[in-house]
């Protein structure tokens, strides 16, 4: 068993939600709420001190602001001096990842108070853009060097994946959730009735959550009936079961050793215990992995989380993993066995609680830390980046490990074993691998996007031209119509392709 000053535990907790009502009088930069949420934290430890005193801070990628050094700036804000200052790269498994991090520089003496933070304004910033109002002139925002992040065209992926049109989430999540449905030998409606349940119940999370940014319980059959209200956006997933990423929410977390916890005078029922976790990464190059319907990155954290611990899946009293789309709850539930009735969050969701970019998993572990003080019992929070690329997950838990950390943050390397050929798009017959149809905001389908293998196995990807109907309608799964598995043939047309059914499968 470790020493009391070697074993980590989250001993604060602050989120905050700004300007729900979307107005100018409303506006705060991030970095004030990050500020704000770091002060709740102290306030929640009942030690001011710890804001002062840490010497590491880690701060959550923002997309909504530009900052030259988000650390620096919290840190001479807050009058603490860091030995330690980590501005985070782009993805959701950070903060999952950040909170392990600090957990062994913990237990490894290195850190003895370390702060976590992460904050969006995207619904601000829109408004103070609609309204033609400067943030920089008229409000006072940071100019440091100031305006919306910039955008990296790379991430946007290689040149492959965007001339077959796969450059946005809300295009490629479904290509995997259509693939998954497949394997698992679900229709088109069994998979939807499972995504519609599943949000449904994080809905009813997220309407008791204080700071969620939708706070409305929802039905299933709400949430699976396509309207006005719910347009469809890529098959299969209508706007409710997309992240909502245009919000204003903050969330921190203080990390110390349970000494410094007890010198700061933390009552005992406020500390929650970091056994520690694991991380995966596989290639970002999703035409390059091994397939669609499974995910090898999660498998390897989630499982080498808990076996580090010498726990198993059923052992958990709570989880909560990410929820940008539904195949990622799916397939972490999947990997877990959990049951089928199982509510895999205590936040409430990208789509109801809100979907603060690359911070939602810090207020998951604001939830968890919440929930573990009320009840006695061990807790696995999961954070997920890129397309299914970065997977981290970390336990908490009301009451110490055996061994004090148990945790390995550095994230291993998941190889393709027989990752395919990806070939240009040529003239010729492929089996369907996975495909979306994505809509135009007047609920029509508007674009078919395609995965196929040819028929020595090597992998193509492409996009249907604008206006070409008779290819989307050939790739469209609505009508509970299956598509995944079927052959068709691609005609290449300039940057696109024609996809029609193949002679054997023509439709009457």
């Amino acid at each position: 068993m470790q020493q009391d000053h070697q074993i980590p535990v989250l001993v604060g907790v602050g989120q905050v939600r700004n300007n729900r009502d979307r107005t100018v009088d409303g506006a705060r930069e991030p970095a004030e709420l990050m500020l704000e949420a770091l002060r709740l934290a102290a306030e929640d430890a009942g030690s001011p001190r710890l804001l002062t005193e840490a010497d590491s801070i880690d701060a959550v990628n923002v997309v909504s602001w530009n900052y030259a050094d988000l650390p620096g700036l919290l840190a001479g804000r807050l009058g603490a001096q860091p030995t330690h200052r980590f501005y985070s790269p782009v993805g959701g498994q950070w903060p999952a990842r950040l909170l392990d991090e600090a957990a062994a520089r913990v237990a490894s003496g290195e850190t003895s108070i370390a702060l976590i933070v992460g904050g969006e304004a995207m619904a601000s910033t829109a408004v103070l853009h609609k309204a033609g109002v400067d943030p920089i002139a008229e409000r006072g925002w940071s100019a440091a060097p100031g305006g919306p992040a910039a955008f990296d065209p790379e991430l946007l992926g290689s040149a492959e994946t965007q001339a077959a049109g796969l450059i946005f989430p809300t295009r490629v999540y479904p290509l995997f959730e259509n693939r998954l449905r497949f394997e698992l030998g679900q229709t088109p409606e069994q998979a939807m009735t499972w995504s519609a349940q599943l949000y449904a119940d994080f809905s009813r999370v997220a309407a008791e959550n204080p700071v969620a940014w939708n706070p409305v319980q929802r039905s299933a059959s709400e949430l699976a009936t396509i309207g006005p209200d719910n347009r469809m956006v890529c098959e299969p997933y209508p706007l409710s079961m997309n992240a909502m990423p245009h919000v204003d929410q903050a969330a921190a977390v203080i990390v110390t050793s349970l000494a410094t916890a007890r010198e700061h005078g933390v009552p005992e029922d406020q500390i929650v215990y970091v056994w520690g976790g694991a991380g995966a990464e596989q290639s970002a190059e999703f035409l390059h992995r091994d397939g669609f319907g499974s995910s090898p990155a999660m498998a390897s954290a989630l499982d080498r989380t808990l076996e580090r611990a010498g726990v198993s899946s059923d052992q958990l009293d709570i989880v909560d993993v990410y929820s940008c789309f539904p195949v990622v709850p799916k397939l972490a539930s999947l990997q877990l066995k959990l049951p089928a009735d199982a509510v895999p969050s205590v936040t409430g969701g990208h789509s109801s609680f809100g979907g603060p970019m690359n911070t939602y998993t810090l207020f998951s572990v604001v939830a968890v830390a919440q929930r573990l003080r009320g009840d006695a019992g061990l807790a696995l929070v999961h954070g997920n980046g890129g397309y299914i690329s970065y997977q981290h997950a970390v336990l908490l838990s009301s009451a110490p490990h055996a061994e004090g950390y148990v945790g390995r943050p550095e994230p291993v390397g998941i190889a393709s074993d027989e990752a395919p050929v990806v070939i240009p798009t040529a003239d010729g017959e492929v089996t369907i691998e996975t495909a979306t149809v994505e809509y135009g905001r007047d609920n029509q389908p508007a674009l078919g996007l395609l995965v196929g293998r040819t028929a020595d196995g090597r992998r193509m990807a492409g996009q249907t031209a604008p206006g070409d109907t008779a290819s989307v309608r050939t790739l469209s799964s609505q009508q509970n119509r299956e598509v995944v598995g079927r052959t068709v043939r691609l005609d290449v047309d300039g940057p696109y392709v024609r996809i029609t059914p193949a002679l054997q499968q023509h439709e009457k």
